[in-house]
């Protein structure tokens, strides 16, 4: 049943270029917003025999070519799981290493999506994190405050359970103090009381290795989303892979429940 799952949403062997791909693609609308779970660093560094930091670093590089074709393709918000409030539970070296990546990532990137008009904005419980990444995290983001092309969400210290919760504990502070009624609580309500207020619903998540579940992320928001899956580990992500999944969603009859 799993096997058939990941045949049905998976990646296919088109055999075709990158230029063909892109042809393709341009001619259906695309999503405006596409959010991924970036799987599998460790697993690929275990298969070449190196260590799981190996490839967070290679996972970095996929994150940058990936930045690259949605801003290309015109995607209005890209969204990618960094690292999720369960992260915590790994071991201290490797959870070192990751937040030391936004650190490195501001050295190498932050002008490049400076130039490419990105706006980067981060989803999750930032003051949890060590205060250099903290420092980081909030340059990208004064930093590129200002632009107007791609919004660039990094999932870091994010639970989707937590920012529910947190969202429910703000409207009740709201009630308490007599700003709203409780029959005034609703769907767009809730909305505005989340980490991805102001944005639209993904349309689109795309999970990499081969594992179909979504890991606490995004829950509220992805009521209707298109998942996509992929036997690729997130450092074997590559940009064509990228566009197989837009091209497969551009194939789908979204009909949020009407016939």
């Amino acid at each position: 049943m799993i096997e058939s799952i990941k045949r049905m949403v998976g990646e296919k062997k088109t055999g075709r270029s990158k230029e063909e791909l892109l042809s393709s693609i341009r001619k259906f609308p695309l999503p405006e917003h596409v959010a991924i779970i970036m799987d599998g660093n460790g697993r690929w560094a275990k298969k070449r025999g190196l260590p799981r930091t190996a490839g967070h670093a290679a996972g970095m590089k996929r994150v940058r070519e990936t930045i690259r074709a949605a801003d290309e393709l015109g995607i209005k918000v890209l969204t990618c799981y960094s690292f999720s409030t369960e992260n915590w539970k790994r071991p201290k070296d490797e959870v070192a290493y990751l937040m030391k990546l936004p650190i490195e990532f501001l050295k190498t990137d932050l002008q490049e999506l400076i130039d490419r008009n990105v706006k980067v904005q981060m989803l999750g419980e930032k003051s949890r994190t060590p205060s250099q990444t903290q420092l980081a995290l909030t340059e990208f983001e004064e930093k590129t405050k200002h632009n107007t092309g791609l919004i660039l969400n990094f999932a870091i210290n994010y639970g989707s359970r937590e920012e529910i919760v947190q969202a429910i504990r703000e409207i009740i502070d709201e009630v308490q103090k007599g700003n709203i009624d409780k029959d005034q609580i609703d769907q767009d309500l809730i909305n505005q009381h989340l980490l991805t207020r102001g944005l639209p619903d993904p349309d689109l998540i795309i999970r990499t290795s081969g594992e179909i579940r979504i890991s606490n992320f995004l829950l509220w928001q992805l009521a209707y989303s298109e998942l996509w899956f992929t036997d690729a580990l997130w450092p074997d992500f590559t940009p064509e892979l990228f566009y197989q999944a837009i091209e497969d969603f551009q194939r789908r009859s979204r009909r949020y429940g009407a016939v």
